[in-house]
């Protein structure tokens, strides 16, 4: 072995003690989600944060905290419950409205007695569910562009044939009528 002088040891001794809890502490604890959820459920944080900010410098009132607050814990409830059903790693793009918000998001708003999970509305949205945190949020999931692409096709698809379906029916009835005769 080494022999170290007084100070040398004193300096070895903290090396020791302090290098393995510098590595540790720039790790982060393990998640039980992936890296998206992770993000989205930070990026909630972060709004929460500012929110709380806002509201310690007054500048908005208690009505309004209280609400988007609210608001904030109804989309991380519904992220973690759609990530622990799926099993994936991606959470859509969120809404949280209440009903006398439904006119922010809907042209013509649904009546809140009858909206079904997973039912569309206006080819945008996807009923999630309720929420009931201080207040009840209803939560829907934007569609990305590729379903709602399919959704139009499939609506012009299904026009089409009852069009074609009505088209047909008159066409029979016409084949069936006596022709008319032109003199010669």
């Amino acid at each position: 072995m080494c022999n170290l002088s007084g100070p040398a040891r004193l300096i070895l001794l903290i090396v020791i003690l302090i290098a393995p809890s510098s590595f540790a502490f720039g790790q982060q604890p393990a998640s039980e989600f992936g890296p998206v959820v992770t993000a989205y459920l930070g990026y909630l944080s972060n709004e929460q944060e500012v929110v709380d900010d806002r509201a310690s410098r007054k500048e908005i009132t208690a009505g309004y905290y209280r609400r988007n607050s609210n608001r904030i814990h109804a989309l991380r409830q519904m992220a973690i419950r759609l990530v622990r059903q799926s099993g994936n790693d991606y959470v859509p793009e969120l809404e949280a409205v209440t009903v006398d918000e439904f006119g922010t998001i809907f042209e013509h708003p649904p009546h809140p007695a009858g909206l079904r999970p997973s039912e569309v509305f206006a080819n945008k949205f996807r009923f999630l569910g309720a929420v009931h945190s201080g207040e009840t949020f209803y939560l829907f999931a934007r569609l990305d562009p590729y379903e709602q692409a399919e959704l139009i096709q499939r609506s012009a698809k299904s026009a089409a044939s009852i069009a074609g379906a009505s088209n047909s029916q008159n066409m029979s009835e016409t084949s069936t009528r006596a022709r008319r005769v032109v003199p010669k």
